[in-house]
């Protein structure tokens, strides 16, 4: 009989989690401090989210391009670990540079190189749980990556705040100048990063992928689940068709109606995926079973369950992108009175954030220790849907809350949704995927992370300009009701393996 797969102790589910700590802590210096570095280098309120497409365009062209390659590679290092390196590096220098920007374009453009940066890097992360952990004890490795998120954000956004009220350093600059306190901060968060991640790379093991298939039909032998068969398609002309023409009929429409400019990023997504449709029934037809044809067929071949998930992560992430975008905006000109990126006040306000952003972090930490405890006994789909709620409660809270002392309670909330949206969605995936395809469907399911991210980017600013009188704390109030519609969507999704037809 075929042996399933053992358990790992707590320090080696440490050991290999632990990189997450410094890609988490680049991660926080970029959501906490980029809108601040685009506000001083000039740009406008109605900019700031056109300006940040960067980051999710490009994980949604980086992550299934990552796993794919990361499914096919093996090396003396591994499969996933040297994805781990190199995006290390990549993601150290960027970090280095991103705070020295000249020019707004300059800031815009290393945006890009930051998030593919730490795209490389973090992706092969999710299958590396996977890879590694059997079924029992996938939900305690996704909670251990979920509490090194949390301690890892706690320090980094924190940390321009701590340089300025421990350290010193000065957190106000000339027009145009990033402060110090911003600058050192980026500095630090490379060197943890490159440190945490190479700790996970050095004290490592990975299964090769015989031993990975092995130990899945172990499994499927022991604990028999419902296989669910999906047919992949011989082409799509049909559907690459209908992409296309809904592209360009939201371009007309835009037009037409003299919308926000912003809004053409839509209609260039939709037809653009039409076009790679086409391309992939080209190259099918010509029997090349390339790349591209290989991530559009497994896009069309998800799962049931990926594609229920799929659809909670929509509604899960667009808050959290409207929250990372505005919330320096929405405190400073709600709660401290000013968007001069000059003040005091406005400066004062913008550290408070980074201080807000480190406790949601440290209760997404704290949380992240009970939630498996709690999926255990409830299930996973009504665990995750109560901590939905919380972060609903804690977005709504900043238009109860007048006094920004105060504004550290709605984190409570805030941080439990984080670590749940960072965990149990994707131990429920996990269960449901087969071991040789476990990195290109992590990538596939981080697309539906990024989709929410661009639509944020593009329509957020023309609704707070257009609806909200640019007041930025209301685009806060629409991510709490986004949380409540996953919150409820959740509760249905069902589980179950899946094989290509």
């Amino acid at each position: 009989m075929q042996q399933q797969k053992p358990d790992l102790s707590f320090w080696q589910i440490w050991n290999m989690c632990l990189g997450f700590f410094g890609i988490q802590f680049g991660f926080a210096l970029q959501n906490g401090n980029v809108s601040r570095i685009f506000q001083t280098l000039g740009a406008e309120m109605d900019q700031i989210a056109i300006l940040w497409v960067a980051a999710p365009l490009t994980g949604l062209l980086v992550q299934p391009i990552v796993g794919h390659f990361s499914d096919k590679t093996w090396t003396k290092l591994g499969r996933r670990r040297p994805f781990f390196l190199y995006g290390a590096i990549a993601t150290t220098l960027a970090l280095i540079f991103m705070p020295n920007s000249p020019h707004l374009w300059v800031a815009a453009m290393m945006l890009w190189i930051l998030d593919a940066a730490i795209n490389v890097t973090m992706e092969p992360f999710r299958a590396f749980v996977g890879d590694n952990l059997n079924k029992k004890q996938r939900p305690q490795g996704f909670a251990m990556q979920s509490f090194f998120i949390g301690v890892g954000a706690v320090v980094a956004s924190a940390l321009p705040w701590m340089m300025t009220n421990w350290f010193g350093v000065s957190n106000i600059a000339p027009e145009g100048m990033i402060p110090d306190s911003v600058v050192y901060s980026f500095y630090a968060g490379g060197v943890v990063l490159f440190l945490a991640v190479g700790w996970t790379i050095l004290r490592s093991k990975e299964y090769s992928p015989d031993q990975l298939a092995a130990f899945e039909a172990a499994e499927q032998q022991a604990n028999p689940v419902e296989v669910e068969v999906v047919k992949v398609r011989d082409n799509y002309w049909g559907s690459g068709a209908a992409a296309v023409v809904m592209g360009v009929l939201f371009w007309g429409f835009v037009y037409l109606q003299q919308l926000d400019q912003n809004l053409y990023l839509l209609g260039a997504l939709i037809a653009a995926f039409g076009v790679l449709q086409w391309l992939t029934s080209w190259f099918k037809q010509q029997n090349n079973r390339n790349m591209l044809v290989q991530i559009i067929d497994d896009l069309y071949a998800m799962p049931g369950t990926m594609k229920q998930l799929a659809v909670v992560q929509f509604f899960s992430w667009f808050p959290l992108f409207a929250m990372w975008i505005y919330t320096t905006a929405a405190v400073t000109s709600h709660h401290y009175g000013t968007s001069d990126t000059t003040s005091l006040a406005y400066n004062t306000g913008a550290d408070w954030v980074g201080v807000l952003f480190a406790v949601y972090n440290g209760f997404a930490a704290i949380a992240a220790l009970i939630i498996p405890w709690l999926a255990r006994r409830i299930t996973t789909q009504r665990t995750h849907s109560i901590n939905l709620t919380c972060g609903a409660l804690g977005l709504f809270s900043f238009f109860w809350i007048q006094d920004p002392a105060l504004l550290w309670l709605p984190m409570i909330g805030i941080g439990i949704a984080w670590a749940s949206i960072l965990s149990l969605p994707y131990a429920m995936l996990s269960n449901s995927l087969p071991a040789h395809k476990m990195g290109i469907y992590m990538g596939i399911f981080n697309i539906f992370i990024v989709l929410p991210q661009l639509l944020a980017a593009a329509i957020l600013g023309s609704m707070l300009k257009y609806f909200f009188g640019g007041e930025a704390i209301y685009a806060l109030a629409l991510g709490g009701v986004s949380y409540l519609i996953a919150a409820v969507y959740v509760l249905f999704v069902r589980t179950s393996k899946t094989v290509k037809g």
